[in-house]
């Protein structure tokens, strides 16, 4: 049995929500989810709420509620999740940013109105591409049409923040039609992109199809080089890389990730959900019937907690943090990873080595990516995780 826990996260501790249901599972998706068909969507959101009560901080900075498709809920269920959220933390009075992601197929006016309504003021809608063949080798059930009405229903809401995501590198995609589809994407002035590179996980479709060789992943020249067009045609509309994969408009950057990439604590109710809270990770039971008869008993469903040494936190901080266009400040690393008074900083000489090689530079105290080491970016920052025992 892991240890026990503190009953509740302290005030204003980011808190993440994991809605566990989708119309169908992607191929290329790794995140607990099931599909929704026979699922008790009601006894799932009545077990969220009884682990809030127990584990959900009072005033959450931000919120974020991801899945999983939380706009797959039916309006009422909605009502039912946000009221009861408000009634433990008052979210609606103290957080500074409260996201839904959504999907398409689940995503109209009246929807868009009603998560306005409850609370929500950022959506994030997974569009992913904008060729119907890719959707339909994702495993998506939605077109490319539904997708563009989706976001226009978003707006046509009134919603003031609109992020949208996108996967570039697709099987069989050409470059020039992901040009095309940035700037479609683009064009419509969303406040935030988020655009990902395919990546073949473990325990995917995908991951299957390709090691039998029924897809081929695109040559790494050519993710390179949408990677490259993806950065250049957002900075030139007016969003600008704040992370690898995540481009905002000045101030609409998405601050309850950034809770994450800066190493910060935050709580997480639901299936599979993550915490962080003090140097303590923990996370939450990954199958339903385990979680809901768990949040049954206990109202808490943890199925592990692990601390890490100092050395081992310092590594993840450095790790996490390059991936932000801002960088790393050592002393800030050290503070979050609670590496004061542990001995010489071993960071410092991996970051110089980095430096050397032209993969990191120093910007006044901060070290950062260089335009040589961003294309190759995960492989730089996973250097920290072997490398600092």
């Amino acid at each position: 049995m892991p240890p026990p826990i503190p009953s509740r996260a302290p005030r204003g501790t980011p808190l993440y929500v994991h809605l566990p249901f989708c119309a169908a599972k992607c191929h290329y998706c790794d995140f607990f989810s099931v599909a929704d068909e026979g699922q008790d969507l009601e006894g799932m959101i009545d077990a969220i709420l009884a682990e809030a009560h127990v584990r959900a901080p009072h005033a959450p900075r931000t919120v974020f509620l991801g899945g999983g498709t939380p706009s797959l809920l039916p309006i009422p269920l909605l009502r039912r999740l946000l009221d009861g959220l408000e009634q433990v933390t008052a979210f609606r009075d103290h957080a500074v940013e409260v996201t839904a992601e959504c999907n398409p197929e689940s995503l109209d006016g009246e929807k868009a109105r009603a998560l306005l309504d409850l609370g929500v003021g950022r959506l994030s809608i997974g569009l992913q591409s904008l060729d119907d063949d890719i959707l339909r080798l994702f495993g998506r059930v939605h077109d490319a049409a539904m997708g563009l009405c989706a976001y226009e229903a978003a707006r046509d809401a009134g919603a003031p923040n609109v992020n949208v995501d996108m996967i570039h590198s697709a099987p069989g995609l050409p470059t020039r039609t992901w040009r095309e589809h940035l700037r479609r994407i683009l064009d419509l002035e969303p406040d935030h992109l988020s655009a990902y590179t395919l990546t073949f996980e473990e325990q995917t479709r995908f991951r299957t199809w390709l090691e039998q060789g029924r897809i081929e992943r695109q040559a790494e020249e050519v993710e390179l080089l949408q990677f490259a067009i993806t950065r250049e045609a957002c900075s030139a509309a007016g969003l600008e890389a704040y992370e690898i994969s995540n481009h905002a408009r000045p101030g609409r950057e998405c601050r309850h990730n950034l809770v994450y990439w800066h190493g910060e604590p935050y709580v997480g109710i639901g299936p599979s959900a993550a915490s962080k809270l003090g140097h303590q990770r923990m996370g939450n039971l990954r199958a339903i019937p385990a979680y809901l008869g768990a949040i049954e008993r206990s109202g808490t469903a943890i199925d592990w907690l692990e601390e890490l040494s100092p050395v081992r936190r310092l590594a993840e901080t450095w790790w996490l943090g390059l991936r932000l266009s801002e960088g790393v400040d050592p002393a800030r690393a050290r503070a979050s990873a609670g590496f004061e008074g542990a001995g010489e900083d071993p960071a410092l000489a991996e970051a110089e080595r980095l430096v050397e090689r032209g993969h990191l530079e120093r910007v006044g105290e901060r070290y950062r990516l260089t335009p040589r080491g961003l294309p190759v970016a995960d492989a730089v920052a996973r250097t920290f995780l072997t490398r600092l025992h």
